[in-house]
């Protein structure tokens, strides 16, 4: 479904991002695994190179444009071309809002907004030039209904769905999708952690009552980045096992 497609998946050393640079590898991408943290980046590259696919790593704090630049450049330089982006990286710092610290608003906002702006910025001009591209941007269910305790994460991914809507409003005419997925909770190193008690009162606000799975939340990424999406952009797709309908 994507040979000949070269992706770049940010946050991809672990749970979502890697579930989906494994998916795309298995359907014939070319994948740039990245991640702030070089060696988790570089075990799931070689995992991929593994399989008998193209990956490389490449280090990236997304809150830094020149880093998103350059791994724009390391991406091209390696593999040509840029055609799938998933904004994938993003960070967690909860509590309430009486509680919260400027400190970690500033600091979740930094990754899940302003490194969604810094990404897309970086691979816009060569989708634009080539006139053709797929960006895909891991929102999340709480920045459509909110959540207490979560109020810069919250905001953070509602922000990720008003960029997702204004860049494909932006760059339709060149021929670039731009749509975004909303993960409701997911069996992710973060949900492991919880107690038991914690976990069912979760669950029992989903209709499947169960968690997703990061590769329930894969094939959705997969779907828009493959032909099959051609004529989808601005959506917002909900994997959450019918939470937040």
């Amino acid at each position: 479904m994507l040979q000949g497609k070269t992706a770049i998946v940010t946050g991809g050393g672990q749970g979502i991002g890697k579930a989906i640079a494994l998916l795309f590898a298995r359907n014939g991408a070319r994948v740039v695994v990245s991640d702030v943290v070089r060696e988790t980046a570089e075990k799931v590259a070689e995992e991929i190179r593994q399989s008998g696919a193209e990956s490389v790593a490449v280090a990236c704090d997304v809150s830094k444009a020149d880093q998103c630049e350059t791994l724009m450049k390391a991406a091209c330089d390696r593999f040509g071309s840029i055609d799938i982006l998933v904004n994938n990286a993003g960070v967690t710092r909860d509590n309430l809002l009486m509680r919260m610290k400027e400190e970690d608003w500033d600091f979740v906002l930094s990754i899940n907004l302003k490194g969604v702006f810094n990404c897309c910025k970086s691979v816009a001009r060569g989708m634009m030039k080539q006139r053709s591209g797929r960006i895909i941007n891991i929102s999340s269910v709480v920045g459509l209904m909110g959540n207490a305790g979560q109020v810069n994460y919250s905001a953070s991914k509602a922000g990720v769905i008003g960029i997702t809507k204004t860049l494909a409003k932006e760059f339709g005419s060149r021929g670039i999708n731009v749509n975004a997925i909303a993960p409701g909770f997911i069996q992710t190193a973060m949900t492991d952690k919880l107690s038991e008690e914690s976990r069912q009162q979760l669950v029992q606000f989903i209709p499947f009552q169960m968690l997703g799975s990061a590769d329930d939340v894969a094939n959705a990424a997969l779907f828009l980045a493959c032909p099959l999406s051609s004529y989808i952009t601005g959506e917002v797709i909900r994997v959450d096992g019918g939470m937040a309908m």
